[in-house]
């Protein structure tokens, strides 16, 4: 009679049987959600590369980057007399910068993170993951050593990395963190790190991780991901607001008669946001998910390329 694939080997103790079949479990389960977020991450990541530069820079390695005319100060070696011939001015020859950084990915995990206002939209947590994974994308083709901070795994170049980074994301096991910000942890000086998030919790509790990781010598961006709800409040009469993480539930008899002051709130967090990350020299970005993913990316990619000049 033919052994089913998840009948007993003989001599296999039950127990390892139970971790077996566990382990295939898990594994059935990661192989199916790693396939969509991946592959829309490369399509997003491959859009923005078609308009963009790399993160370039002048240096001492062996690939040209471009010409320029010579300036009082530049060393006779620089001059490619060849391209000088062509035309009349002299021209030196500027090869790019190949010393590859570490870049330590973060996007926030919390309850909050999984709210939508309406059907069809991307939850906080989805587009969060969306951009992370593409950010990694865009840094590992690029040359850069990605990591996910708080994850303990070291940072790693191309392929491997990606497909690391994905594993780690789609994990069940990882699926959820109750803090809305990361752990402050020793990194290699001159790395940067990008945190993604809703960043709504107090702005002394994110002064606190930006100067601990600035501290560290890390540059650093901030990307705050909201829904359009949570940036319009666009509800009108009696609205009961269910807290995603515990809070008390709370009944506005006439929501419209606090919008003003809402949004006042909000944009106090957001200049407070942008004012503790220009201090520590970051930078700063709001996406909405009713966006596309892309302009996101290509803010963020932009300002990374900006540090990189």
């Amino acid at each position: 009679m033919p052994r089913s694939p998840n009948s007993p080997q003989k001599g296999q103790p039950p127990g390892q049987l139970s971790n077996t079949l566990l382990a295939r479990h898990r594994a059935e389960e990661l192989a199916s959600a790693l396939p969509p977020l991946l592959v829309a991450a490369e399509r997003v990541a491959a859009t923005v590369a078609q308009g963009v530069h790399g993160r370039r820079r002048v240096g001492l390695g062996e690939t040209f980057w471009q010409f320029r005319r010579y300036q009082p100060g530049d060393a006779p070696s620089m001059i490619d007399w060849r391209q000088s011939a062509k035309t009349q001015p002299v021209y030196v020859r500027e090869n790019e910068w190949e010393a590859a950084q570490s870049v330590w990915l973060w996007r926030d995990r919390s309850a909050s993170m999984d709210f939508r206002s309406v059907a069809g939209l991307s939850t906080k947590r989805e587009r969060a993951d969306l951009l992370t994974l593409a950010t990694a994308v865009l840094l590992a083709r690029g040359g850069e050593r990605v990591a996910l901070l708080n994850s303990g795994v070291r940072p790693d170049h191309g392929k491997t990395a990606i497909d690391r980074i994905a594993r780690l994301m789609t994990d069940p096991r990882a699926a959820a963190a109750p803090d809305p910000l990361p752990r402050v942890e020793p990194l290699p000086r001159h790395a940067q790190t990008v945190l993604f998030g809703d960043l709504l919790s107090p702005l002394p509790e994110i002064h606190a991780i930006v100067a601990g990781l600035t501290g560290r010598g890390l540059r650093g961006h901030l990307v705050q991901i909201l829904d359009p709800a949570e940036e319009t409040l666009p509800y009108d009469g009696r609205v009961d607001f269910h807290g995603l993480e515990g809070e008390q539930n709370l009944l506005v008899p006439r929501v419209e008669a606090v919008r003003d002051a809402y949004r006042e709130r909000l944009k106090a967090q957001q200049d407070g946001l942008a004012a503790l990350a220009r201090t520590a020299g970051w930078s700063f970005a709001v996406h909405r998910t009713d966006r596309s993913p892309q302009s996101a990316l290509l803010t963020l990619w932009g300002a990374m390329a900006m540090e990189a000049v």
